[in-house]
């Protein structure tokens, strides 16, 4: 009997390994980021709310991942050999029934939240379906369109649902702003480390169109952007200090250290910095980074 009650559960466990397995690697590209995007540009807070906006989120990500693995399985056979599909956890097949099915899911269930809710997962879905099925992750520029525009959708449907449906106040419209017109301009930076599976599935990334020019880019930009943030945010001069030499010293690895194993370091470095820039509302909803 124990071992009959036992297999259900060890089958009910592989399934959520396998869900967390396509949701993994971007913890720290979608989750952190957005969360504390949330929390710190919502005028509401709420334990409940916290709760919701994270499981509408992960569900998110779960549908973009499940989608997007069913069409990278060669290039992650190099890249990330652990992800459900490349380990044989999951077919091809079963993803791609998986992806329409999480689909409906993730639009009837935003429904339950309010009209914009669901509006906003139905354009997220739109910027899938053009990064997915029209293969505009093949091109260098409009696949960035389409992570920003990605990236702004879950930003906008967390914080209606954390702020519960309240209008958007002029601080998070500029908030949102600045986080789409960030991911535009930078996100290339998750391409650095998989240039070799890139270019075996026959992507065009900027790191493989442009190897060094995008590395240049990375050195410039990233201090920039960190400088003219700061500017925007009014941030004490401490602050500011901090947070520009953070820039500085993604941009300096991106350029000097471009090995594989440095590339996936400084992506992690990134996301920290990417972190930061969602954080710097803070200054005007709460004068926390004056000093």
């Amino acid at each position: 009997m124990s071992h009959i009650a036992a297999t259900p559960s060890r089958y009910v466990l592989r399934h959520f390994e396998t869900a967390w397995l396509f949701t993994r690697s971007d913890f720290k590209t979608i989750i952190f980021p957005v969360m504390m995007f949330s929390a710190v540009v919502s005028p509401r807070h709420s334990l409940l709310g916290f709760s919701c906006t994270f499981c509408w989120l992960w569900f998110q990500l779960l549908h973009f991942n499940v989608s997007n693995q069913s069409y990278s399985a060669d290039e992650d056979v190099l890249n990330k050999p652990w992800r459900p599909v490349p380990s044989g956890r999951i077919s091809v097949k079963d993803c791609r029934s998986l992806r329409w099915g999480l689909m409906v899911f993730c639009l009837s269930s935003s429904y339950l939240f309010c009209l914009n809710v669901a509006m906003t997962s139905g354009v997220y879905t739109m910027f899938l379906i053009m990064h997915e099925d029209f293969h505009l992750s093949n091109h260098p520029i409009f696949k960035n369109l389409c992570n920003a525009g990605g990236y702004a959708t879950n930003e906008l449907g967390s914080l209606l649902i954390l702020s519960r449906g309240s209008p958007l106040d002029e601080t998070s419209i500029k908030a949102l702003s600045c986080s789409a017109l960030v991911i535009l301009l930078t996100i290339h930076a998750q391409d650095f480390a998989d240039v070799n599976g890139d270019r075996r599935s026959g992507r065009r990334t900027l790191p493989i169109v442009a190897p060094e020019g995008s590395r240049i880019y990375m050195l410039g930009a990233l201090p920039l952007f960190s400088f003219a943030l700061a500017s925007f945010w009014n941030l004490g001069p401490l602050s500011t200090v901090l947070f520009v030499s953070m820039g500085f010293w993604v941009g300096i690895r991106y350029f000097f250290f471009r090995d594989e194993i440095c590339d996936q370091s400084s992506y992690r470095l990134y996301n920290i910095w990417l972190m930061g820039v969602h954080l710097l509302p803070a200054n005007v909803r709460f004068r926390a980074l004056a000093w």
